[in-house]
């Protein structure tokens, strides 16, 4: 037993040692500290990323990130484990993907905002370029939410501990796994609509090896924390990583929803209730000479009511297509006649 003893603190002051060597000698790309969500990105082209990320040949549209700060998972995420804001990991793992051109949405708008306040007292340069018309609007919204767990598995540090004094020390370093799992959700949503167009989960999991905190707490005397590169951080970022392939898969496959039968989105739906007035059908076909005569009625001056679509009657459409926030095709397409027909 003294023998075991004596092997265990010897481990220990190797341990020690090797604590005291990676302290001081810094190491610049470090491959202990890198999560999945590595090396850098400038415009389309990245360097170092997740070879497992999935990646596009072009971008599916402008995207946003809008992290609830309020929320139960957030709150645990910054106190408990000490962690900040999701937002930098997803917009790396987005740019480098390619899959989505991000916007600024957060807080660097106020800097932002900052430069065009300045512009405008003319407090800035002449050819600063900082007038209005340049900003980039963002079609889509991305949202995260986190559910995680970090369970112990004690029960090996147990049985070890019970064979004796000088087994406690392998007792305690077997008693310092720790099991850390985390689940994540991204919601992609479509800004000019409001329609959720994408929606995955994540998860990832991790076995740390808790040396620091059960030797130097325990048996040995002292206190340097724990011998992790924050698991919990680590594997939130693989969750995130695995959450966002599987949207990205989900998009190149992406088909929008449909209601069928002409029947468009937000028009009464086809679940009935008692007592409700039913929806109004919604007009699938219209003659050129309706659409002609309703666009006069409506002040649009389509020109004769003769049935051929010509310029004037193009130009009729679209102009109300402009006023009335629909596609500008200048043709009679479903969503013009279904607004022509109200």
């Amino acid at each position: 037993m003294k023998l075991i003893a004596t092997l265990g603190l010897l481990s220990a002051s190797v341990l020690l040692a090797s604590c005291a060597t990676d302290q001081t000698a810094m190491k610049m790309g470090s491959e202990d500290a890198k999560t999945t969500a590595t090396g850098s990105a400038g415009g389309a082209a990245s360097a170092n990323a997740n070879k497992q990320l999935e990646k596009c040949d072009k971008p599916y549209g402008t995207i946003a990130m809008v992290e609830d700060q309020s929320a139960e998972w957030y709150i645990r995420l910054t106190r408990d484990y000490q962690l900040t804001s999701t937002i930098p990991v997803l917009r790396l793992l987005v740019q480098q993907s390619n899959c989505f051109v991000v916007v600024e949405r957060g807080r660097a708008m106020a800097n932002m905002q900052q430069e065009r306040a300045l512009q405008q007292s003319g407090e800035l340069r002449a050819g600063s370029s900082f007038g209005k018309g340049q900003m980039v609007s963002a079609d889509y919204s991305l949202t995260p939410s986190i559910t995680f767990s970090a369970k112990n598995t004690q029960g090996v540090g147990g049985a070890l501990g019970g064979l004796g004094r000088g087994l406690g020390i392998l007792g305690a370093v077997a008693g310092g796994f720790h099991q850390n799992e985390a689940s994540t959700m991204l919601l992609l949503t479509d800004n000019r609509s409001g329609v959720q167009v994408g929606a995955a989960e994540g998860s990832a999991s991790k076995v740390d090896f808790d040396v620091g905190a059960v030797l130097f707490g325990g048996y040995a005397g002292g206190g340097m924390g724990a011998y992790s590169n924050t698991p919990q951080g680590k594997v939130i970022v693989a969750a995130f990583t695995d959450s966002y392939n599987q949207l990205v898969r989900a998009v190149r496959n992406y088909a929008p929803q449909t209601m069928g039968n002409g029947q468009g989105l937000g028009t009464g739906g086809k679940l009935g209730v008692d007592g409700a007035a039913p929806p109004k059908p919604v007009a699938t076909q219209m003659s050129v000479v309706d659409a002609q005569r309703k666009l006069a009625a409506l002040g649009y001056q389509p020109g004769p009511a003769d049935g051929a679509m010509g310029g004037h009657t193009a130009m009729a459409l679209r102009a109300f297509q402009k006023d009335h926030n629909l596609a500008i095709t200048g043709r009679l397409d479903p969503a013009t006649i279904a607004e022509l027909a109200k």
